[in-house]
Protein backbone atom coordinates (compact mmCIF):
# COMPACT_ATOMS: atom_id res chain seq x y z
CA UNK A 1 0.00 0.00 0.00
CA UNK A 2 2.84 2.26 0.41
CA UNK A 3 3.99 3.71 -2.88
CA UNK A 4 8.26 3.34 -2.00
CA UNK A 5 7.74 -0.30 -1.01
CA UNK A 6 5.17 -0.71 -3.85
CA UNK A 7 8.14 0.12 -6.22
CA UNK A 8 10.90 -1.95 -4.08
CA UNK A 9 8.20 -4.96 -4.79
CA UNK A 10 7.65 -4.28 -8.69
CA UNK A 11 11.63 -4.73 -9.14
CA UNK A 12 11.61 -7.87 -7.79
CA UNK A 13 8.74 -9.55 -9.69
CA UNK A 14 10.37 -7.99 -12.35
CA UNK A 15 13.05 -9.80 -11.73
CA UNK A 16 11.02 -13.43 -10.82
CA UNK A 17 11.99 -12.82 -7.36
CA UNK A 18 8.27 -11.92 -5.63
CA UNK A 19 4.84 -12.74 -7.63
CA UNK A 20 1.55 -12.11 -7.31
CA UNK A 21 -0.28 -15.64 -5.22
CA UNK A 22 -3.68 -14.71 -4.55
CA UNK A 23 -6.55 -12.52 -3.61
CA UNK A 24 -8.55 -14.91 -1.32
CA UNK A 25 -8.43 -17.16 1.02
CA UNK A 26 -10.90 -20.50 2.00
CA UNK A 27 -12.58 -20.20 5.13
CA UNK A 28 -12.61 -23.97 6.83
CA UNK A 29 -14.63 -24.15 10.28
CA UNK A 30 -13.43 -27.18 12.45
CA UNK A 31 -17.14 -27.49 13.81
CA UNK A 32 -18.45 -28.33 10.62
CA UNK A 33 -20.16 -24.88 9.57
CA UNK A 34 -20.40 -24.29 5.93
CA UNK A 35 -17.11 -23.60 4.33
CA UNK A 36 -16.56 -20.09 2.60
CA UNK A 37 -14.14 -17.36 1.08
CA UNK A 38 -12.38 -14.65 2.75
CA UNK A 39 -11.52 -12.29 -0.93
CA UNK A 40 -9.10 -9.45 0.55
CA UNK A 41 -5.86 -7.49 -0.99
CA UNK A 42 -3.33 -9.38 -3.27
CA UNK A 43 -1.24 -11.47 -1.14
CA UNK A 44 2.23 -12.10 -2.91
CA UNK A 45 4.51 -14.67 -2.89
CA UNK A 46 8.66 -15.15 -2.78
CA UNK A 47 8.95 -18.29 -4.38
CA UNK A 48 12.77 -18.46 -3.23
CA UNK A 49 11.87 -17.45 0.16
CA UNK A 50 11.99 -14.40 2.09
CA UNK A 51 15.52 -13.92 2.63
CA UNK A 52 16.15 -13.59 -1.21
CA UNK A 53 14.34 -10.78 -0.61
CA UNK A 54 16.91 -9.23 1.50
CA UNK A 55 19.75 -10.86 -0.18
CA UNK A 56 18.85 -8.54 -3.24
CA UNK A 57 18.57 -5.63 -1.39
CA UNK A 58 22.19 -6.26 -0.06
CA UNK A 59 23.68 -6.15 -3.44
CA UNK A 60 26.69 -4.20 -3.65
CA UNK A 61 27.07 -4.38 0.24
CA UNK A 62 29.83 -5.73 2.05
CA UNK A 63 27.97 -8.30 4.55
CA UNK A 64 29.31 -10.31 6.91
CA UNK A 65 26.77 -13.00 7.87
CA UNK A 66 26.59 -16.30 10.01
CA UNK A 67 28.17 -14.10 13.05
CA UNK A 68 26.90 -14.35 16.04
CA UNK A 69 26.51 -10.94 18.16
CA UNK A 70 26.25 -11.70 21.91
CA UNK A 71 26.47 -7.96 23.19
CA UNK A 72 26.45 -4.34 21.97
CA UNK A 73 28.35 -1.87 24.46
CA UNK A 74 28.76 1.77 25.35
CA UNK A 75 32.78 2.44 24.59
CA UNK A 76 33.59 6.03 25.81
CA UNK A 77 31.59 8.15 23.26
CA UNK A 78 31.23 5.66 20.75
CA UNK A 79 29.77 2.14 20.27
CA UNK A 80 31.42 -1.39 20.06
CA UNK A 81 30.03 -4.52 18.80
CA UNK A 82 31.88 -7.37 21.02
CA UNK A 83 34.58 -5.66 21.50
CA UNK A 84 34.90 -4.16 18.16
CA UNK A 85 33.90 -0.16 17.91
CA UNK A 86 30.92 0.25 15.24
CA UNK A 87 30.38 3.44 13.49
CA UNK A 88 26.64 2.51 14.39
CA UNK A 89 24.56 -0.10 15.73
CA UNK A 90 20.88 -1.41 13.95
CA UNK A 91 19.36 -3.87 15.95
CA UNK A 92 16.43 -5.35 13.08
CA UNK A 93 14.94 -7.93 15.45
CA UNK A 94 11.85 -8.21 18.31
CA UNK A 95 12.39 -5.88 21.52
CA UNK A 96 12.88 -8.60 23.76
CA UNK A 97 15.82 -10.09 21.70
CA UNK A 98 16.96 -6.08 21.40
CA UNK A 99 16.85 -5.67 25.11
CA UNK A 100 19.06 -8.84 25.71
CA UNK A 101 21.95 -7.20 23.35
CA UNK A 102 21.77 -3.98 25.37
CA UNK A 103 23.00 -2.37 28.43
CA UNK A 104 19.90 -1.55 30.75
CA UNK A 105 20.45 2.47 30.49
CA UNK A 106 20.49 2.71 26.41
CA UNK A 107 17.52 0.20 26.14
CA UNK A 108 15.82 2.49 28.80
CA UNK A 109 16.26 5.39 26.30
CA UNK A 110 15.16 3.71 23.55
CA UNK A 111 11.75 2.69 25.05
CA UNK A 112 12.15 -1.01 24.37
CA UNK A 113 10.11 -2.00 27.06
CA UNK A 114 6.92 -1.32 25.43
CA UNK A 115 7.20 -4.15 23.02
CA UNK A 116 8.41 -7.18 25.43
CA UNK A 117 5.09 -9.34 25.16
CA UNK A 118 5.17 -11.35 21.53
CA UNK A 119 3.04 -14.08 20.31
CA UNK A 120 4.72 -17.26 19.67
CA UNK A 121 3.78 -19.61 17.03
CA UNK A 122 4.66 -23.22 15.55
CA UNK A 123 4.94 -23.34 11.82
CA UNK A 124 4.63 -26.86 10.63
CA UNK A 125 5.44 -27.94 6.85
CA UNK A 126 4.99 -31.16 5.29
CA UNK A 127 5.46 -33.04 1.74
CA UNK A 128 3.21 -35.43 -0.17
CA UNK A 129 3.69 -37.88 -2.81
CA UNK A 130 0.19 -36.01 -4.21
CA UNK A 131 -2.20 -33.82 -3.47
CA UNK A 132 -4.90 -35.30 -1.33
CA UNK A 133 -6.48 -32.22 0.03
CA UNK A 134 -9.68 -30.05 -2.27
CA UNK A 135 -8.04 -27.40 -4.38
CA UNK A 136 -7.02 -23.97 -2.20
CA UNK A 137 -4.14 -21.14 -1.87
CA UNK A 138 -4.47 -21.06 1.63
CA UNK A 139 -7.58 -21.01 4.71
CA UNK A 140 -8.44 -19.22 7.28
CA UNK A 141 -9.48 -21.43 10.14
CA UNK A 142 -12.12 -21.02 12.60
CA UNK A 143 -12.75 -23.29 15.85
CA UNK A 144 -9.63 -25.17 15.87
CA UNK A 145 -7.24 -25.15 19.18
CA UNK A 146 -4.20 -26.51 17.02
CA UNK A 147 -4.32 -24.34 13.71
CA UNK A 148 -4.75 -21.18 12.63
CA UNK A 149 -4.08 -20.60 9.08
CA UNK A 150 -2.84 -23.10 6.32
CA UNK A 151 -0.86 -22.60 2.94
CA UNK A 152 -0.76 -24.34 -0.40
CA UNK A 153 3.02 -24.00 -0.64
CA UNK A 154 3.60 -25.26 -3.79
CA UNK A 155 0.51 -22.69 -4.92
CA UNK A 156 2.33 -20.51 -3.81
CA UNK A 157 5.75 -20.46 -4.87
CA UNK A 158 4.03 -21.82 -7.89
CA UNK A 159 6.09 -24.62 -8.48
CA UNK A 160 3.00 -27.20 -8.06
CA UNK A 161 4.83 -28.87 -5.53
CA UNK A 162 2.39 -30.86 -2.85
CA UNK A 163 3.26 -29.25 0.23
CA UNK A 164 0.85 -27.85 2.69
CA UNK A 165 2.26 -25.17 5.62
CA UNK A 166 0.36 -24.92 8.62
CA UNK A 167 0.64 -22.20 11.60
CA UNK A 168 -0.56 -23.29 14.62
CA UNK A 169 -2.37 -20.79 17.24
CA UNK A 170 -0.68 -19.00 19.88
CA UNK A 171 -1.99 -20.75 22.80
CA UNK A 172 -0.93 -24.48 21.21
CA UNK A 173 2.70 -22.67 20.39
CA UNK A 174 3.03 -22.17 24.05
CA UNK A 175 2.74 -25.42 25.02
CA UNK A 176 5.89 -26.58 22.73
CA UNK A 177 7.95 -24.17 22.84
CA UNK A 178 10.68 -26.32 24.99
CA UNK A 179 10.07 -29.49 22.20
CA UNK A 180 8.64 -27.92 18.95
CA UNK A 181 9.15 -31.27 17.48
CA UNK A 182 6.24 -33.05 19.42
CA UNK A 183 4.01 -30.68 18.14
CA UNK A 184 4.32 -32.13 14.57
CA UNK A 185 2.27 -34.95 14.93
CA UNK A 186 -1.17 -33.07 16.02
CA UNK A 187 -0.64 -30.20 13.84
CA UNK A 188 -0.48 -32.71 11.03
CA UNK A 189 -4.20 -34.68 12.63
CA UNK A 190 -5.45 -31.45 12.99
CA UNK A 191 -4.60 -30.59 9.49
CA UNK A 192 -5.88 -33.60 8.21
CA UNK A 193 -9.59 -33.27 9.99
CA UNK A 194 -9.66 -29.68 8.61
CA UNK A 195 -9.33 -30.79 5.09
CA UNK A 196 -12.28 -33.43 5.28
CA UNK A 197 -9.75 -36.40 4.98
CA UNK A 198 -11.27 -39.30 6.21
CA UNK A 199 -9.63 -40.43 9.55
CA UNK A 200 -6.61 -43.02 8.97
CA UNK A 201 -6.76 -42.45 4.92
CA UNK A 202 -4.30 -39.77 4.73
CA UNK A 203 -0.69 -41.02 3.70
CA UNK A 204 2.33 -40.73 5.38
CA UNK A 205 4.32 -37.44 4.75
CA UNK A 206 7.78 -37.44 2.67
CA UNK A 207 8.75 -35.59 5.47
CA UNK A 208 7.32 -33.46 7.72
CA UNK A 209 8.80 -29.95 9.75
CA UNK A 210 8.74 -28.04 11.85
CA UNK A 211 10.18 -24.08 13.02
CA UNK A 212 9.80 -22.47 16.60
CA UNK A 213 8.93 -19.00 16.37
CA UNK A 214 8.55 -17.90 19.99
CA UNK A 215 8.80 -14.00 18.99
CA UNK A 216 5.82 -14.39 15.97
CA UNK A 217 3.67 -11.66 15.78
CA UNK A 218 3.85 -8.77 18.58
CA UNK A 219 0.68 -8.46 21.14
CA UNK A 220 1.26 -4.15 20.51
CA UNK A 221 2.66 -2.92 17.88
CA UNK A 222 4.42 0.85 17.76
CA UNK A 223 3.32 3.96 17.42
CA UNK A 224 6.47 5.30 15.59
CA UNK A 225 8.61 3.96 12.68
CA UNK A 226 11.79 2.98 14.90
CA UNK A 227 13.51 3.68 18.04
CA UNK A 228 16.41 5.47 17.60
CA UNK A 229 18.67 7.05 20.29
CA UNK A 230 19.19 10.50 20.76
CA UNK A 231 22.59 10.47 22.48
CA UNK A 232 24.20 7.25 20.04
CA UNK A 233 23.60 5.96 16.29
CA UNK A 234 22.17 2.86 17.72
CA UNK A 235 18.21 1.88 16.55
CA UNK A 236 16.03 -0.85 16.82
CA UNK A 237 13.32 -1.39 13.76
CA UNK A 238 11.26 -4.43 12.44
CA UNK A 239 7.49 -5.10 11.50
CA UNK A 240 6.62 -4.36 14.75
CA UNK A 241 7.58 -0.78 14.66
CA UNK A 242 3.96 0.53 12.40
CA UNK A 243 0.49 0.47 12.78
CA UNK A 244 0.45 -3.71 11.17
CA UNK A 245 2.75 -6.16 11.56
CA UNK A 246 3.59 -7.16 7.90
CA UNK A 247 6.29 -7.45 5.66
CA UNK A 248 5.98 -4.18 4.03
CA UNK A 249 5.93 -2.38 7.48
CA UNK A 250 9.34 -4.23 8.24
CA UNK A 251 10.78 -2.74 5.00
CA UNK A 252 9.44 0.79 5.83
CA UNK A 253 10.72 0.74 9.46
CA UNK A 254 14.03 -0.67 8.24
CA UNK A 255 14.33 1.82 5.27
CA UNK A 256 13.18 5.25 7.67
CA UNK A 257 15.72 4.33 9.81
CA UNK A 258 18.76 3.74 7.71
CA UNK A 259 17.58 8.00 6.73
CA UNK A 260 17.96 8.85 9.63
CA UNK A 261 21.33 7.07 10.40
CA UNK A 262 22.75 8.21 7.21
CA UNK A 263 21.49 11.79 7.77
CA UNK A 264 23.69 11.87 11.03
CA UNK A 265 26.63 10.02 10.02
CA UNK A 266 27.23 12.75 7.13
Amino acid sequence: SDPAFAAVADGWRERGLAREWTDSFAVVDRNGGDPGASPGPMRWAAPGGLRSLVEDLLQGVDVTSDREVEQVDVDGDGLAVDGEPASAVVLAMPQPQAIDLLPTPLADRLGLEAGLEWFPTLTVWAAWRERWWPAMDGAFVLGSDVVDRLADDGRRRGDGAPVLVAHSRHDFAARFLDDPEAGVRPVLAEVAALLGAPPGRVPEPVFAKVRRWSLAAPCVTQDRPFALDDQLPVGVCGDAWGPRSRVEQAWLSGNALGEALAGRLR
